[in-house]
């Protein structure tokens, strides 16, 4: 007798869609591609030290209503205007929701909140969401959790995240040494940062792997590396965006004979999952730029229309996070004058 020894847990499977028939449907237009391309290349400057601004990714924990991320977007590309000498604003546009246990897992995974996990329509909404974002003038930063997604929205992403449970993740150190944006890499939950030195490093080199096309069949990838990958602080069992824990991280950089800037995630645990202690973070990095520091190249902030959170359910209250808690858009401008008051002395002759 034979044993069945495949597929035993396996429920179903359901036909996915190619990447290229949605890239083909849904196109990056040529006015499009140049604004990305020179966004990515501004991001990539920052990183590097050369461009003196300020990197902010801000915008809502997750995304799971379109019309009210595109309200948001026109508020935010407004603003990004006028800091735009001292902040390089990108809107934070995250489709993937990685769980300690189990939840909602983002707008791709299941775009009707209903758990019928309609992926094909949940990439197809991501990617028309970024084309328009993109379209207004404004870059998008998301985070990568499935190492296929990129495949379908990858063209439409300035900057992108490995969240602190996937740093560790060879799969994820692989795929952002091929990504064509800057990559920042998260601490791990409990606050170790050398396991997101170690993934700059790794993905800062070569490397060759099995993935799955944009016609959907399975190849072999060959990648160049890529240099623009740095480290995200976000806490711990405690914070780490103060001038010690800055400095601490930055001296692990130079033992790896990597660049001495970090990014720093206000929110998770360096506001302790308090959304308004995101803005004593903000003052402290507001300091620290006030007193001449190059050590920070930017700041991760959860911001959303409406303040707090929301359970999920079917009355949603518009504009509102239903994963983590974020300040709201009044809070968020008073930040980001904040910052950009203080890159500015920061880069003042003295």
């Amino acid at each position: 007798m034979k044993f069945n020894t495949d597929d035993t847990r396996i429920t179903g499977m359901a036909e996915m869609r190619d990447a290229q028939a949605l890239l083909d449907e849904i196109p990056l237009t040529e006015q499009g591609s140049s604004f990305i391309f020179n966004t990515r290349k501004a991001c990539g400057e920052i990183v590097a030290g050369s461009d003196p601004r300020l990197l902010v990714v801000v915008g809502p924990c997750s995304i799971h209503d379109p019309v009210a991320a595109m309200e948001y977007a026109e508020k935010l590309a407004a603003v990004s205007h006028q800091y735009r000498d001292e902040l390089l604003i990108l809107m934070r546009v995250y489709f993937e929701k990685p769980r300690t246990t189990v939840g909602w897992k983002g707008l791709i995974n299941d775009p009707h909140l209903n758990d019928s996990f309609d992926i094909n329509t949940g990439l197809e909404t991501a990617r028309r969401l970024l084309r328009d974002i993109t379209e207004m003038g404004l870059g998008s930063g998301t985070e990568y959790l499935d190492p296929i997604t990129p495949q379908y929205i990858g063209d439409l992403v300035c900057w992108s995240a490995i969240g602190a449970r996937t740093t560790e993740s060879q799969i994820h150190r692989q795929l952002a040494s091929g990504l064509s944006c800057p990559v920042g890499f998260k601490n791990s939950t409990l606050g170790d940062v050398q396991v997101a030195v170690d993934a700059v490093m790794s993905a800062r080199h070569s490397h060759i792997f099995p993935s799955v096309t944009k016609a959907g069949h399975s190849a072999i990838f060959s990648t160049t590396g890529n240099d623009d990958c740095h480290v995200i602080l976000r806490g711990g069992t405690e914070p780490n965006f103060d001038a010690d824990s800055v400095q601490a991280s930055c001296q692990r950089l130079a033992t790896a004979g990597l660049p001495q800037r970090v990014m720093v995630d206000l929110s998770h645990a360096n506001s302790a999952k308090d959304h308004e202690r995101q803005k004593i973070g903000a003052e402290a990095i507001a300091g620290q730029l006030q007193n001449q520091s190059n050590q920070v190249l930017g700041v991760m902030i959860e911001s959303h229309l409406v303040a707090g959170k929301q359970a999920l359910s079917d009355d949603l209250v518009y504009g509102q996070s239903i994963t983590d808690a974020c300040i709201g858009w009044d809070d968020t401008v008073v930040v980001l004058d904040q910052l950009a008051a203080a890159n500015a002395v920061k880069g003042a002759p003295r």
